[in-house]
């Protein structure tokens, strides 16, 4: 009975402050204490600037998929929730720049993307001028992070893939001579060549080290005459800077001529559609590439979370690209630089904590920002073997 009696007291008080004091004390009180209002959430915004329609949606998947699946696992830092922002850049140079422009109105604390280097290149002036910082994924066009302070990235640029190639035939081939097979006019392939001869060179002492240096025309069907350059110096690992289908048919060729050599490429080659395209033809026999990201070498804890929660979400059996995994270490990057930057920090403060990362620990292995933004970080040598994509060499940051 008591409980009831001090509750009809309780009403009578309500009635008696609506009876004397109006109507608007008593919203007040009822707003105050009956209606308890939602709690308000603060939220930290990342934007995620991607051509999620167009030419490049599919390709930009992967990315995405990676970022969302870090997100899923860290919802929050520093006690607020991470709500991801996302911005369309439609596969498109003239969207993507209406697209940063808008994702930047919205003061996201950092921006992840874009597939494309193009889109990134298209953003990157706006990005610097909004002093907000931003992580490419894929992008390995220098330009993305040249002369951008707030540009950085989680992969090799093309340059970096030549040095990483170079360290393979020296160190896991043991070899002291190998050979570029280049095409005319192709600036990304140069990069790769002249990063590859000249780790050759620097580490042998020799500047004879490249015995087969020869060019080739895009497109072209027959590579007979610089086929038998390589076999007439003997070399056993042979530079293929340039696009998929040359390479390929290069391929094809000298193992049609029986040559025993090993061809070296970029990450391009660790896709399906390389694969798909060689139709057996590239094995471990005869290929040997740069990958970003290598699932049968998990290098650390966060390799091993990582490919737990790909494999509880996807099945396991499937395999990661490393796409996937660039874009799950570009989101908690991003959120370790937020989590150790002031309550409120500028994004000038955050690209400070960037610029400083030393050696973090990734689902791709160790990375760590040089002074352009591009990363010093693990890298993989991988191959095909029964159609599958295995690794061979793992080559260390240094």
């Amino acid at each position: 009975m008591k409980i009831y009696r001090i509750t009809a007291a309780f009403l009578l008080i309500v009635l008696s402050i609506a009876t004397f004091s109006g109507c608007t004390t008593f919203d007040n009180f009822k707003t105050a204490f009956i209606d308890k209002p939602e709690e308000n959430t603060a939220t930290i915004l990342i934007g995620v600037y991607e051509p999620m329609t167009g030419v490049d949606s599919e390709s930009s998947r992967a990315e995405i998929e990676g970022i969302e699946l870090a997100h899923e696992m860290y919802p929050t830092v520093n006690g607020k929730f991470v709500q991801l922002e996302y911005a369309d850049n439609a596969s498109d140079i003239y969207a993507a720049e209406t697209a940063i422009k808008e994702l930047i109105l919205k003061e996201p604390a950092v921006i992840l993307g874009s597939y494309g280097s193009v889109y990134s290149m298209v953003a990157g002036e706006y990005i610097n001028e909004a002093q907000i910082p931003a992580i490419a994924i894929t992008n390995t066009n220098p330009l993305v992070t040249s002369n951008n302070d707030y540009y950085f990235r989680v992969c090799y640029v093309d340059s970096n893939q030549g040095d990483i190639l170079a360290r393979y035939v020296l160190e896991s081939k043991k070899e002291t001579t190998a050979g570029v097979l280049l095409p005319e006019g192709d600036d990304a392939a140069m990069a790769m060549a002249t990063a590859f001869t000249d780790r050759i060179k620097a580490e042998t002492e020799n500047e004879d080290a490249i015995t087969v240096y020869e060019e080739y025309t895009p497109g072209d069907k027959d590579f007979s005459a610089q086929l038998e350059a390589v076999e007439k110096a003997g070399v056993k690992s042979v530079l293929l800077p340039g696009d998929n289908i040359d390479s390929i048919n290069i391929i094809k060729q000298a193992s049609d001529m029986g040559l025993d050599v090993v061809f070296l490429g970029d990450k391009d080659w660790s896709s399906d559609e390389f694969q798909d395209l060689a139709d057996g033809v590239a094995t471990d026999a005869n290929t040997a590439f740069v990958n970003f990201y290598a699932a049968d070498e998990a290098v650390n804890e966060e390799a091993e979370k990582f490919l737990k929660a790909y494999h509880e979400k996807y099945g396991e059996n499937s395999v990661p690209e490393d796409a996937v995994a660039l874009g799950y270490d570009s989101y908690i990057i991003a959120l370790d630089a937020i989590d150790r930057a002031d309550d409120d920090a500028t994004g000038e403060e955050i690209r400070d904590v960037l610029k400083a990362e030393r050696s973090f620990q990734g689902a791709s292995g160790t990375i760590t920002f040089n002074t352009t933004g591009d990363p010093i970080k693990t890298a993989y040598i991988s191959t095909w073997r029964d159609g599958e994509l295995v690794s061979i060499y793992t080559v260390d940051p240094v």
